[in-house]
């Protein structure tokens, strides 16, 4: 049996045609013409590929139906991923592929229970099961969850995730607890990314795409010996281009578009059979006109009725010129007027030693990355010169080393052991600043002091902020499996952490006017200064200890079928608060436990033709890091901090089912429950829509944010034989899929005004191809029916909500060539 191994409603303003700029159409021609190249003598198919659905068998339409899927990261060794006793999601780089994802963000409609949420780059949070990090901006002294590794070298911030994809191999998303096996903070999963490695045969991949929106892609990917048997090198890139979504009024210009670079290259040397060493280097850039919010509702009362005083219609009326903004977000128009931007650079270099010492293999890891990232916000949304700059900028460096040794064979116990070593600072930059409408604004219509001591405080105000949070992580980690038997296997593991942070805040004024100069106003302008942006530093540190571990009982019940429970002790360490706290809150955030219950099968019948996986979880999490986001009484201005949560539970069950009933079709089918709660949280910040009842509420027992109860995914593929020509068998295969989320809410206070609701996304492809893959032609579409639907929705005190909507329908071909 061959092993394929994994390492690891409404108007609205559509484009109805691709139209291309002239250099949109240089590169896409370009790129085309490169791409009809004549192919070689050892051209290799790759057409032959392996599932991506839950681990299950590969797409029948494509492959050998008794070929395993083999994966690496859930015990740090090879193992057909029927026989690993965990609940993970293997996504090929041959579904990519079929459906045209090359973001995290679009891979999580292939796995119904993780969950992305970006309100931009920076501002991404991951969720598995309902757990990992809430639905609130970032905040630099919060780790999330959910780990990210890419060649087995841990990202430390989510928004290296938010670069496209190149040349991967495969993507494992392991549910739950991980932490005895990897390094950082893994208590709610992890998703591994494995890309190609180099190949000492030559080979070619490369492929161009055109669509609407003025969309293009360009992949490309080679590989070949520098020198025989020793020395291997693969090179691979992508260039993605696409207009905006949404229009600016008032800048007359689009927004929401997006630009993406991304190399990477790698070295392969071979000096012995024993000994392999891989070098790795990749540099990604991206650039968006983005984030412009839309507005989606103007409320002017509260909940039960009463007048929401100042608010946004009330403001509003204050400047005689300025029209209310139409509330129809699918028309997809905004009003800023600053400047917005999400721009960043991520880049590093890795190194990864392979050694077998005969009963064992050896493997040790360094990595060093970089991650630059550079917004510009619109804090108002609006066309008025209220907020004009909203923004925190980070350079985040880190470095991380990881030796591990595994043992080999088939004997009835295997081991795994290991040290890492992680470091990273974050450098934040903050800046804040203010216009010349932003006194009107701001100020109460009630307000004892005048509005020129508002205007002297406010107009041309700007004040900046640098925050350092720094980690250093030193770990000890064992894993050990005892086949009490040929069906029954036993599994303990054990991590000890040892982490120091430490960090500073300081924020000061960097501009307007010099209050000495108006001893009437100064002491008043200075206090409203004092409310938006006080002048403030301090530092803070602390060291923290944990165990983490694991232990597992799987059952072989028959040759295809695996019973399995597990008990997970996981922990994440304390954060940092490095921002403008609010009285009484804590600069130093406590850690994180995690106790979680899973108990699973796994399971193929009909000769493998039908794969059918399931677990039920029940995950319970002590002081439960969240960030929370706090509106400032009588401004537009939030601040963010993080805060312990004293109980939170995720509990539900997952399921994933394959069926191939011939070597010309399958069908895959996943869906997930997530009964995710705040089991006791008696503090939570109040809802906007209640605001005048009181500051804070009992959310005990509510949903968590950002978590639909139910998601579910469906796929069909299909191939059908077409003559041939020039030798050459050819093929006609098809791809369509649907995923559906229940509703959920976006906010961190779980206000009504954010509740999204309830949608469904289909996509489809079509193609034509030669059997070998030297040519292969489709067309595709995503979003088939058009259907709008929110990715956020986030309210504030003037009872304004907006938001941002999803992508709308999009389409294009796509032409590729494998050698």
């Amino acid at each position: 049996m061959d092993s394929f191994v994994y390492s690891g409603a409404r108007a609205k303003k559509r484009e109805t045609a691709p139209r291309l700029s002239s250099r949109h159409k240089a590169a896409f021609f370009a790129g085309s013409a490169f791409l009809a190249l004549p192919g070689t003598a050892h051209a290799e198919s790759d057409i032959n590929t392996v599932a991506d659905a839950s681990a299950s068998l590969s797409t029948a339409a494509e492959s050998d139906l008794s070929d395993a899927i083999v994966v690496t990261a859930s015990r740090r060794r090879d193992e057909n991923a029927q026989d690993v006793p965990i609940a993970l999601s293997v996504v090929s780089a041959e579904s990519l592929e079929r459906r045209g994802d090359y973001t995290l963000t679009q891979i999580q409609q292939q796995v119904p229970s993780l969950q992305v949420f970006s309100f931009n780059p920076r501002n991404t949070n991951i969720n598995i099961r309902g757990l990992g990090s809430n639905v609130a901006l970032t905040n630099d002294g919060l780790e999330n969850g959910v780990g990210f590794y890419i060649d087995n070298v841990y990202y430390g911030r989510v928004g290296l995730s938010q670069f496209d994809l190149v040349d991967l191999q495969s993507i494992e998303v392991l549910r739950g607890p991980q932490g005895t096996l990897f390094g950082k903070n893994t208590t709610s999963g992890v998703i591994n990314i494995t890309s190609r490695k180099p190949s000492f045969d030559p080979e070619f991949s490369g492929e161009a795409s055109v669509g609407n929106y003025g969309y293009y892609q360009l992949r490309a990917s080679a590989s070949g010996a520098l020198v025989p048997d020793l020395l291997a090198v693969r090179v691979s890139g992508a260039l993605t281009e696409r207009r905006g979504y949404l229009y600016n009024v008032t800048q007359d210009e689009r927004a929401q578009d997006y630009y993406n670079a991304s190399i990477r290259g790698q070295l392969l040397f071979t000096p012995s059979e024993d000994v392999e060493l891989k070098i790795i280097g990749d540099y990604s850039r991206q650039k968006q006109n983005f984030v412009m919010n839309l507005f989606v509702a103007n409320n002017t009362t509260y909940e039960n009725g009463a007048a929401i005083p100042n608010n946004f219609t009330t403001r509003a009326a204050r400047f005689p010129d300025y029209v209310l903004p139409t509330i129809d977000p699918f028309a997809r128009r905004g009003e800023a007027n600053s400047h917005y931007q999400s721009n960043m650079a991520g880049y590093g270099v890795s190194g990864q030693l392979d050694w077998d010492l005969g009963g064992a293999a050896l493997t040790a890891i360094s990595a060093y990355r970089w991650w630059d990232w550079n917004p510009a916000n619109d804090g108002d949304s609006t066309s008025l010169p209220i907020i004009t700059k909203a923004q925190q900028a980070n350079r985040q460096r880190q470095f991380s080393q990881e030796i591990r040794v595994a043992s080999k064979g088939d004997g009835p116990v295997s081991y795994v052991v290991g040290g890492y070593y992680f470091w990273q600072i974050i450098r934040g930059y903050g800046k804040s600043a203010y216009g010349p409408a932003a006194a009107l604004w701001n100020r109460p219509p009630t307000a004892p002091t005048s509005l020129a001591a508002w205007e002297a405080a406010l107009d041309g105000f700007e004040a900046n902020s640098t925050s350092t949070p720094e980690t250093k992580t030193v770990a000890a980690f064992g894993q050990l499996d005892w086949k009490v038997s040929d069906t029954l296997t036993l599994t303990g593991g054990l991590r000890y952490t040892h982490e120091k942070k430490e960090g500073a805040f300081s924020q000061f004024w960097v501009a307007g006017i010099d209050l000495s100069t108006l001893p009437d106003l100064q002491a008043t302008a200075t206090a409203i200064r004092n409310q938006f942006n006080p002048i403030t530093s301090y530092s803070t540190s602390f060291t923290d200890n944990s165990l983490s571990g694991l232990v597992s009982l799987s059952w072989k019940i028959a040759p295809d079928a695996l019973l399995y429970a597990s008990y997970s002790r996981g922990n994440k360490s304390g954060g940092l608060n490095l921002t403008n706290l609010p009285a009484g809150i804590e600069a130093e955030v406590r850690p994180e436990k995690v106790d979680a219950y899973e108990v699973g099968f796994k399971s193929q019948f009909l000769d493998r033709r039908l794969t059918l996986n399931g677990a039920l979880y029940w995950t319970e999490i002590s002081d439960y890091q969240t960030a929370i986001t706090e509106q400032v009484q009588n401004t537009v201005n939030y601040r963010q901090y993080i805060a312990n949560i004293p109980k939170v539970r995720s509990r539900g069950f997952e399921a994933d089912l394959t069926f191939a009933p011939s070597q010309r079709f399958s069908f895959n089918a996943s869906i997930a429950y997530a009964d995710a709660t705040y089991r006791e949280y008696t503090n939570a910040p109040q809802a906007v829509e209640r605001l005048n009842i009181s500051a804070i509420q009992d959310l005990s027992g509510d949903r968590l944010p950002g978590v639909p109860k139910f998601t579910y995914s469906l796929g069909v593929d299909g191939n059908l034989p077409a003559g041939s020509l020039g030798g050459r068998e050819l093929e006609l295969y098809a791809h369509a899929d649907w995923s559906h989320r229940s509703s959920f809410n976006t906010s961190s206070s779980n206000s009504a005004w954010a509740k999204i609701p309830a949608y469904g996304l289909a996509n489809a492809h079509i193609g034509f191809r030669s059997s070998d893959g030297l040519w292969d032609v489709s067309i595709w579409g995503k979003n088939l029916f058009d259907k709008d639907y929110f990715l956020s929705l986030s309210p504030v005190n003037t009872g304004i909500v907006t938001g941002q909507v999803g992508d709308p329908r999009t389409y294009g071909v796509t032409v590729r060539t494998k050698l």
